[in-house]
């Protein structure tokens, strides 16, 4: 039991790892390959490649959720209590992606638009995402709580009620993009919803809720499902399940889009359509069975583990990343590299980053034994001035 626990966040933390290399090497390249590479099929690989990490993060997020949710569960916190905690944190990592947007602002010698500011980008998205899931588990905790005869039916009722409001986002997200638009919200408003920012229609580059936020409450139900009774015991079953059940769901999603009719007067596969969301979610359903096998069976925990590192810092890593690569502080100027030369610094950020959250992840929890040590040195220097 405790086996199957420990395996089950080490190879979460490992699958955020390897969202934060897919996303330093889609980032590096299209930071600094000069324009000759950027018409490469490589590149092309390897922005195709950029399109994992954001739904890897987002449903992350959400399997993160459904473990804290149910932690303070088991310690018997009200659901007032939990909803408070959860959506405060969901409000701080919204705060932390503003304050992002102020350090970039900044840092770049308030070049970039003011506008800037007020772009979502996926911190924001994650923040408020964790918002809406802590009202969805809230809801669930104080309509269905007290009714379950034991924790298992109130985690049941969580799976179907973040399912029905993931599906409800996606399905809709077509609608809110075109004739749904809430065109009457101020445009930094309207962007959390549809993405508009300060143009006349939604853009693909950033992470509005709909349709982004669906990928969270997938999440949140694939981590109530390895919360159940039965999953407990058999972890690796459970995985399996879902990662088969993701595959069918991507295999259902191509033939549903094969189909000559539509039920969307405008049907976008590639940013709204409820089809690529389901094919979306199978993949990342496969990459979790991967991260498992490799985590349980294979050299995932074996020694040092780079991937594990990075998973335990993400935010870090995101946060320091985006400045070494893009910012005032990038180790390479603009699109004037070849493949070879920025793949060397691809090595380098990856090094750094690994460095970094290696370095983090010891310290922390250690603050009041690393200032301790801080003040020991310090007295002999203060016996030797006096």
């Amino acid at each position: 039991m405790a086996e199957g626990k420990q395996s089950r966040l080490a190879y979460i933390d490992w699958m955020r790892g390897f969202a934060c290399v897919v996303m330093f090497q889609t980032h590096c390249y299209d930071a600094w390959l000069n324009d000759a590479a950027r018409h490469s099929r490589f590149f092309w690989w390897s922005q195709l490649g950029g399109t994992l990490p954001a739904p890897l993060f987002l449903f992350l997020a959400g399997i993160s959720f459904a473990l804290i949710t149910d932690k303070m569960r088991e310690r018997e916190a009200s659901a007032n209590a939990i909803a408070r905690t959860t959506i405060l944190r969901g409000a701080e990592i919204l705060g932390l992606g503003l304050l992002f947007r102020v350090q970039e602002w900044v840092l770049g010698g308030g070049g970039a638009p003011w506008t800037d500011l007020f772009r979502v980008d996926i911190l924001n998205t994650i923040g408020v995402s964790m918002m809406l899931m802590g009202v969805v588990c809230w809801i669930a905790g104080i309509v269905f709580g007290s009714r379950s005869a034991s924790g298992g039916a109130l985690r049941i009722w969580n799976i179907f009620l973040a399912a029905a409001v993931g599906m409800t986002i996606s399905m809709t997200s077509p609608m809110i993009w075109t004739t749904w638009r809430p065109r009457f919200l101020p445009w930094p408003i309207e962007s959390y919803i549809d993405g508009v920012h300060i143009f006349d229609k939604p853009q693909a580059w950033l992470f509005p809720i709909f349709p982004w936020s669906a990928l969270a409450f997938a999440g949140l139900v694939a981590g109530f499902i390895l919360l159940t009774g039965w999953a407990r015991k058999h972890v690796a079953q459970t995985v399996g399940m879902l990662a088969v059940g993701g595959a069918a769901l991507g295999v259902l999603a191509l033939w549903l889009d094969s189909l000559p009719r539509t039920i969307y007067a405008n049907y976008d596969f590639w940013h709204t359509s409820p089809n690529f969301f389901l094919i979306r979610v199978g993949l990342v359903a496969v990459i979790l069975g991967g991260a498992y096998v490799w985590c349980r069976w294979g050299p995932g925990q074996i020694g040092f583990s780079p991937m594990i590192e990075m998973g335990k810092s993400s935010l870090l890593v995101y946060w320091v990343h985006i400045e070494l690569v893009y910012g005032g502080l990038s180790i390479m100027k603009g699109h004037n590299y070849t493949i070879a030369q920025a793949t060397f610094g691809l090595a380098v950020i990856f090094v750094s980053m690994v460095l970094m959250a290696t370095i983090r992840n010891g310290s922390k929890g250690r603050g009041k034994e690393i200032l301790a040590w801080i003040q020991r040195r310090g007295r002999p220097e203060q016996i030797a001035a006096a």
